[in-house]
């Protein structure tokens, strides 16, 4: 994330010390929609993995096995 957002909102050549705000803006919301996406994507995965334990529950009560 700070590789992507620094690569995606600051230039190379830095010409001030501080960030300007357009910059700052762009950072912002730039880890605002990874963070976004990440949890999107763990919610996602851990609905799936709950689906995953679910099924091999009622595999193994099918075939009588513990």
């Amino acid at each position: 994330m700070t590789q992507a957002c620094h690569r995606k909102c600051v230039p190379p050549h830095y010409k001030d010390a501080e960030l300007s705000k357009g910059e700052s803006v762009c950072l912002d919301r730039c880890v605002a929609k990874y963070l976004e996406v990440h949890e999107r994507m763990g919610k996602k995965l851990t609905e799936l993995s709950l689906q995953d334990e679910e099924l091999l529950r009622r595999m193994q009560q099918g075939t009588g096995t513990a």
